[in-house]
């Protein structure tokens, strides 16, 4: 008697991805910190294209709804009466030629009572007589005698208006006078401001990081303790070095060299922190080989060094860039309040006003400015992580 073996199905382990719930945790958080940092530019652009209006009396997040605010206006004056059917009429709108998408919700004589009448309905007025005002802002107001008031008296209401969006915000922006001239100052102040610690920095992290020198230790705990020193504190004490300098050797106080001079100053230190970390990396075989074929160390720092650096210097590039594209406290300190060379930071605080009248501005302004930063960093974000953590695994 033969026996049939029966085949069994057989199950792939590992044939159904596992779910790690820490992966998950950690794609949740860092869509959550996205989330958070897109979150206020999202506003910030909403605002941008909202109208000065509605801008002024709700937030961002209402942009899709309609706006309400409470405000006011004068009837006319009683040298507009006619008469009609007996009674003594003024006619007039509320709401101005500027009116034409907003509806009034409700009104009244005074603020207390602003939504006591709705729109279409009649109130008593203390001069005597009634009024009535429509949801277009037209207004009857009879009396059965003359009116002999002075002055128009106040009705308050409530006005609604639907969404609204314009460009009137980037086009009081843009036509402002000397912001031309102010977009060249700030490409002015920021390009050899980037360039010159770029290149004294990729020298002294080559000679840090390659050169056998006493003091080498010292030197780059001195530079790395410099990268916390904070800018407001020793900015003052630099400027009065830099006037007397520039007093010896006749050279003009409030100019360009200074603001250059300053920034340059105060990006060197993470200039060659990050150089430094990202040179020291490199493979030592290439040196040796180099050193050995009888090169010299300015051969091998420009022949080999400096285009292998590209991604840390272009890391060093954006942080710098921004930093100087965005500054206002320097470019004040060193360039002062001369109209001509108003950096853009500057003439986009002066759209203010003196009493931060048009504070509505800075929102179409905040993106006016970023323009030329996004386009840098998009021009060098492939090397941008790439140089940050270069030098920090061995």
């Amino acid at each position: 008697m033969t026996s049939i073996a029966v085949a069994q199905p057989m199950v792939s382990r590992g044939r159904f991805p596992r779910i790690r719930i820490g992966r998950i945790f950690v794609h949740a958080s860092l869509l959550f910190f996205v989330a958070l940092w897109t979150f206020p530019t999202v506003g910030l652009l909403v605002s941008s294209i909202r109208d000065r209006d509605q801008l002024a009396v709700s937030g961002w997040w209402t942009a899709l709804t309609n706006s309400t605010r409470l405000t006011t206006a004068r009837v006319a004056e009683a040298s507009t009466q006619v008469q009609e059917n007996g009674a003594w009429v003024i006619k007039g709108n509320l709401l101005g030629p500027k009116g034409a998408s907003q509806e009034i919700e409700s009104f009244g004589i005074t603020n207390a009572d602003v939504r006591g009448t709705p729109a279409g309905g009649t109130t008593a007025m203390r001069d005597g007589g009634q009024i009535t005002v429509q949801a277009n802002g037209d207004y009857v107001w009879s009396s059965p005698t003359p009116f002999t008031y002075t002055g128009g008296p106040r009705i308050y209401y409530v006005v609604g208006s639907p969404p609204r969006f314009t460009l009137d915000n980037y086009k009081a922006v843009l036509s402002a006078e000397g912001i031309g001239q102010s977009f060249i100052n700030s490409l002015t102040v920021a390009i050899p401001s980037t360039v010159i610690p770029i290149m004294i920095a990729a020298f002294a992290a080559y000679a840090l990081a390659w050169m056998r020198f006493p003091g080498r230790t010292l030197t780059v705990v001195v530079i790395v303790g410099l990268i916390v020193v904070p800018l407001q504190m020793s900015l003052i004490p630099l400027l009065r070095l830099y006037n007397d300098i520039a007093g010896a050797f006749g050279v003009e106080a409030k100019g360009y060299v200074g603001v250059w001079l300053a920034h340059t100053a105060f990006g060197l230190p993470l200039a060659i922190y990050l150089l430094r970390n990202y040179m020291a990396g490199l493979p030592r075989e290439i040196m040796e080989s180099a050193r050995i074929d009888g090169a010299s160390h300015f051969k091998i720092f420009t022949t080999m060094v400096l285009p292998l650096s590209f991604p840390a210097l272009a890391s060093f590039a954006i942080f710098q860039f921004l930093w100087i594209w965005n500054d206002l406290l320097v470019a004040l300190v060193f360039l002062g309040a001369q109209n001509d060379k108003v950096v853009l930071t500057g003439r986009l605080v002066n759209l203010l006003g003196t009493r931060g009248d048009n504070w509505e501005l800075l929102t179409a302004a905040a993106f006016i400015s970023i323009i030329v930063p996004l386009i840098v960093f998009f021009s060098l974000q492939r090397y941008f992580v790439r140089g940050l953590l270069a030098g920090s695994v061995k």
